[in-house]
Order: structure tokens, then C-alpha cells, then sequence
């Protein structure tokens, strides 16, 4: 009689499992302020860990009308407590996060491939928001597309990423942080001041919280336009 052979207590008959990758269609959605093809500048916005798109885009809506709003939404929808009630969306983890960066720029050069195929635009901007800030950062370096002003707001940059050569960053780099962040200590929101401004940025502080400023955002928008 044949008996089995018995594996080893510390083995595992997956000790040589391998891990392979696929590519499928995956469906993505923005939102746009506006249908008015004549709009001849965006600005895109990118949304913090846990938020969606269309309420994240309402914060923008006393901006200046002649400035479309396109807001994407992170790859990964999940429940923000347990399983159901509010959802939130997220552009990464640390899980795959090589595969889920590469990923995520080609989904934001096509979205700026159908923004210019719908409106007249000739200026871009970006916005990127706590987590959706070192999204802003890695599109600008990586992805194909070349913005007239970069806002980073509220975010770490990302570890990863090596600035660009600061001769080649423009005037319109901004850092933006409220002074009362509840996810950044006094000193930490000083450290972030003197990174970003040794590399070039702009740094404007308002008086708040972790949250967009439409007054602040305003300024720097106004700002924006007068470097063009």
C-alpha cells in the first residue's frame, strides 16, 4: 500500500506560490462643474482619503466661473465604517502600490484627454488634497500632461518622488495648510513649510482647519493668473 508523504509541520504546499498581474478594463468617473465647451481653463482637483467626488467638488463652487472643475475619483471605493452605510474613495495603499501609481496616472492623463476633446481649454491647473496631494504630485512628474500651476494643499509630498529640478518649477507652486490642520502638529506644519519652500513653493497659511478655504483658494487663484 502506497502511503502519503507527509509534508513538514513548518511547510506549506504554497511556500513556492507565485503572483501574477492582469490588465482589464476598469471603469473610473469625474465630475465637471460645467458644460460649457467655450471654458478655455481647469482646474483639476483631487480628492482626500475617504472622500467622493460629488461632494468633494462642492467645495469649489464659489470659484470663478470661467474656471471648469473637473474632479476625478480615487480607484478604490470601500465603506467608511463596516459594511455598508457611507462610502469613501482612495486613490492608493500600500498594497501594490507600484502597479496601483501607474495605474492611476494613465486613468488621469485619459481623463485629461477627454476634458480637451469636450472643452476649448488652453490652461491647466491642479489641485491635490491631503491624500489626493501626493496623488497632484505624482501626476505633474509622471504623467503626460504639462500644468500652468500646481496647488498642493494640506499633504506630505510624496517620500518616493524626487522634487524636480527646482530651476524648472514655475511661480505658480503652491503649499497650502491651515494653521488649526488637526492631522499636522505646529511643528510639523512648519517642517512641511520649510521642505516645500526649499524646493521652490509658494507657502500660504489661512487661518483653519483641514479643509479646503474658498477665500485662500480664491487669492491663489487670482495669484495664478497674474504669473501668466
Amino acid at each position: 500500500m502506497n502511503v502519503p508523504k507527509l509534508l513538514p509541520l513548518n511547510s506549506s504546499i504554497f511556500d513556492s506560490s507565485m503572483e501574477y498581474q492582469i490588465k482589464h478594463t476598469k471603469t473610473f468617473r469625474y465630475q465637471a462643474s460645467s458644460d460649457n465647451n467655450r471654458l478655455e481653463k481647469v482646474l483639476y482637483v483631487l480628492h482626500g482619503y475617504g472622500q467622493l467626488i460629488e461632494f468633494f467638488i462642492r467645495k469649489f463652487r464659489n470659484v470663478p466661473k470661467n474656471l471648469l472643475i473637473v474632479a476625478p475619483e480615487g480607484m478604490h471605493r470601500f465603506y467608511l465604517d463596516g459594511t455598508s452605510g457611507r462610502v469613501g474613495a482612495s486613490w492608493m495603499t500600500k498594497e501594490a502600490r507600484e502597479t496601483d501609481i501607474k495605474d492611476t496616472i494613465s486613468y488621469l492623463n485619459k481623463v485629461d484627454q477627454e476634458v480637451s476633446t469636450r472643452y476649448a481649454i488652453k490652461k491647466r491647473f491642479l489641485l491635490g488634497f491631503s491624500q489626493g496631494g501626493a496623488t497632484a504630485a505624482r501626476w505633474e512628474q509622471l504623467g503626460s500632461v504639462n500644468f500652468d500651476g500646481v496647488i498642493l494643499w494640506a499633504c506630505i509630498f510624496p517620500p518616493d518622488l524626487a522634487i524636480a529640478n527646482t530651476n524648472k518649477l514655475n511661480s505658480n507652486h503652491f503649499f497650502v495648510i491651515g494653521n488649526q490642520d488637526e492631522y499636522f502638529s505646529k511643528s510639523a506644519q512648519q517642517e512641511l513649510s520649510n521642505y516645500y519652500s526649499g524646493q521652490g513653493y509658494q507657502i500660504v497659511s489661512y487661518h483653519g482647519t483641514h479643509d479646503i478655504v474658498n477665500e485662500t483658494l480664491t487669492e491663489i487663484l487670482r495669484q495664478m493668473d497674474s504669473n501668466l
